[in-house]
C-alpha cells in the first residue's frame, strides 16, 4: 500500500473493526477517547444516555474556532473491515468512520502547523435519532465552523433535504372472513390512502429537486381468516421546505374517517455555505447539522459515496480518503484565515 495512504487506511479499518452500530457505541468511543488522548489531545467525552458519550478532541487551551465534525455509529449489521485493489470495505468504511479517519488526519496536520484553533467532534447516534448531536448541542461554544462529514464525493454540500415521516392509521372491525359484510377492513382504506398519494402534487425546489417519498413501513391484520381491525403506514417524505406545505397536501387526501394521520419526525432541509474553488452538490439525505447549530456555520462534505452507505458493498476508494485529508486541511485553512 502506498506508504501516504497506509495511515489513514490503518486507522479506519481499526475503527470499522469495532461494532459501533447506533446505541452500542461504547467500545469504539473508548478506543477512539484513549487513542486521542496517547496522541496528546485534550479530550471530554461528554455523556448522552447511559454508556453513550460523544468525544471532543482540542488542541489548544482555548475553544476551538473550528470543529471537524460525524458521527461514530453506524447502521447494522456490523461488517469488518477488508481491503481488496484500492478499496476499503466494511460498515462504516464511508458512513462514517473513514470519514473520521480523514478528519483525524487532517487535524493532526494543523496541530503539527501549529494551529491550535481546530478541533474534532465525535457524536453517537445519528443513524438513531440524533441523541449525540442534540446532547452537543446543549454545550456552550466559541466555535464559529462546523466542517461535518458524511459521504458526498468530496464535494461540498450546497444543500441537504429534510425528513418528514408521517404514519397512517386506520381502524376497522374484525369479523369471521367468511362474513366480510358483517365487519370493516382496515386495510382497504388504508390501501386507498397510499394509492391516492401516487397523484398528490408535492413540492419542489430549483436546487433540490422534488419531494419524494417512501412508503418504509406497513402492517396490518391479526390472521389470514380475520377482516382486519387495524392497519397502519410509516411513509418518510424527503422535503425541500416547510413540513407545512407537505401536511397541507396530506390533508386533501380523500381518505375518509377510517384513516388518521399522525406526525412522527421532521428534519428541516438546509441550505449550506460553500467556497470558491471547491466541486459542489446537492445531496438527498439528511444528517446532524441541523441539530448543531451551536457549533458555528456549517459546511457538509466527505469522502465515499452515499449511494454504497448502509448496503452489504459498503466501502470507499482509498484514494479519495487520501484526497479527503487534504481537501478537509485546505478547507481549515481557508476558514481560519479568514476568520483571521
Amino acid at each position: 500500500m502506498d506508504p501516504v495512504a497506509a495511515p489513514v487506511v490503518d486507522l479506519a479499518r481499526a475503527l470499522v473493526d469495532i461494532d459501533s452500530t447506533s446505541g452500542n457505541e461504547a467500545a469504539a468511543t473508548d478506543w477512539l477517547a484513549a487513542r486521542l488522548r496517547a496522541d496528546g489531545y485534550r479530550v471530554t467525552e461528554q455523556p448522552v444516555a447511559g454508556d453513550r458519550v460523544n468525544v471532543i478532541a482540542t488542541v489548544g487551551p482555548a475553544d476551538p474556532e473550528l470543529v471537524f465534525s460525524t458521527h461514530i455509529d453506524c447502521v447494522p449489521p456490523f461488517v469488518p473491515s477488508r481491503v481488496d485493489g484500492d478499496r476499503l470495505y466494511g460498515r462504516g468504511a464511508c458512513d462514517a468512520k473513514g470519514i473520521l479517519a480523514a478528519q483525524i488526519a487532517a487535524l493532526g496536520r494543523l496541530r503539527a502547523a501549529g494551529e491550535e484553533r481546530a478541533g474534532l467532534l465525535v457524536v453517537v447516534g445519528e443513524e438513531h435519532g440524533s441523541a449525540g448531536a442534540h446532547a452537543a448541542n446543549r454545550l456552550a461554544t466559541r466555535c464559529r465552523h462546523l466542517i461535518n462529514g458524511e459521504p458526498t464525493d468530496n464535494r461540498l454540500a450546497t444543500a441537504t433535504k429534510g425528513v418528514y415521516r408521517v404514519r397512517l392509521s386506520a381502524t376497522g372491525r374484525a369479523v369471521h372472513s367468511a362474513y366480510p359484510e358483517l365487519g370493516a377492513s382496515a386495510i382497504e382504506p388504508l390501501l386507498d390512502a397510499l394509492v391516492a398519494l401516487r397523484d398528490l402534487d408535492l413540492p419542489a425546489d430549483p436546487d433540490l429537486g422534488p419531494t419524494t417519498y417512501t412508503v418504509g413501513l406497513i402492517a396490518g391484520g391479526v390472521a389470514p381468516n380475520v377482516v382486519p381491525p387495524a392497519a397502519e403506514a410509516d411513509v418518510n417524505f424527503r422535503t425541500v421546505g416547510p413540513s407545512v406545505d407537505v401536511r397541507a397536501r396530506l390533508d386533501t387526501l380523500r381518505v375518509g374517517a377510517a384513516v388518521t394521520l399522525e406526525d412522527v419526525l421532521e428534519v428541516p432541509p438546509v441550505h449550506l455555505k460553500t467556497l470558491p474553488g471547491f466541486d459542489t452538490a446537492a445531496f438527498n439525505f439528511t444528517t446532524d447539522i441541523p441539530f448543531l447549530t451551536a457549533w458555528g456555520e456549517p459546511l457538509l462534505v466527505g469522502p465515499g459515496s452515499i449511494h454504497v452507505a448502509h448496503t452489504a458493498d459498503e466501502h470507499i476508494r482509498i484514494g479519495e480518503l487520501v484526497e479527503a485529508v487534504d481537501l478537509y486541511e485546505r478547507l481549515a485553512r481557508d476558514l481560519l484565515a479568514r476568520a483571521g
